[in-house]
């Protein structure tokens, strides 16, 4: 008896371990933002706050760990290790790096989601690389990572803003039509970052990209 239930613990384990080895099945993704109160409801912080959003829909809650803010959520086989630094926009590739090595996630199941003032309010679009655009927390993240190729999600903030205006307006709080609105667009980035799990980037920028 004793040597079956033995047996019946060691095939289980193995099966577990299976499946938490296998890298391609789990995803990194990092919601950049600035941490402090004084931050929380910015434009700057649109990737922390979709994925408060993303745990709020789900039930699950981020506990505070190395660099950062962390929690997991499982789907359909798939990992979503889910992530807001902690070390300041500026300085967000130390985290994306610690982590995407410590979980040891393939490159291409990153996602980093940040605020883009090139596109409207609202607006969402998921690229495999580019250049980090004038975004210290895109160009931190691509000197430690010393790549450019990285899936990243963009989420418009616009550029409503008066010359000479602009870390105000990144540093600004929504206003109330954006708020009347962002409810809606939360709802459809945590669709956006379900479908590159599940789906993969390709058939995600064709269902999502500039809706």
């Amino acid at each position: 008896m004793c040597k079956f239930i033995w047996n019946l613990f060691k095939t289980h384990t193995r099966s577990f371990n299976a499946e938490e080895e296998n890298p391609m099945k789990k995803f990194l993704i990092v919601g950049l933002g600035n941490i402090g109160e004084k931050y929380q409801n910015t434009r700057h912080n649109i990737g922390f706050k979709i994925l408060d959003h993303f745990a709020k829909k789900e039930a699950i809650t981020f506990e505070t760990q190395k660099l950062g803010d962390l929690t997991t959520y499982k789907l359909k086989g798939r990992t979503f290790i889910l992530l807001k630094p902690n070390t300041f926009m500026n300085l967000s590739g130390k985290a994306v790096l610690y982590w995407l090595t410590k979980e040891k996630v393939p490159l291409e199941n990153l996602l980093i989601v940040t605020d883009d003032l090139n596109l409207p309010f609202g607006s969402i679009r998921l690229k495999t690389k580019g250049s980090d655009g004038g975004h210290n927390g895109l160009k931190d993240i691509q000197d430690k990572l010393n790549t450019t190729k990285y899936n990243r999600f963009r989420f418009g903030i616009s550029d409503t803003f008066s010359k000479g205006r602009q870390v105000d307006y990144v540093l600004g709080t929504w206003n109330e039509e954006e708020t009347q609105k962002l409810e809606e667009r939360l709802d459809k980035s945590v669709e956006l970052i379900k479908s590159f799990v599940l789906a993969g980037v390709s058939n995600t920028m064709n269902t999502f990209n500039g809706k």
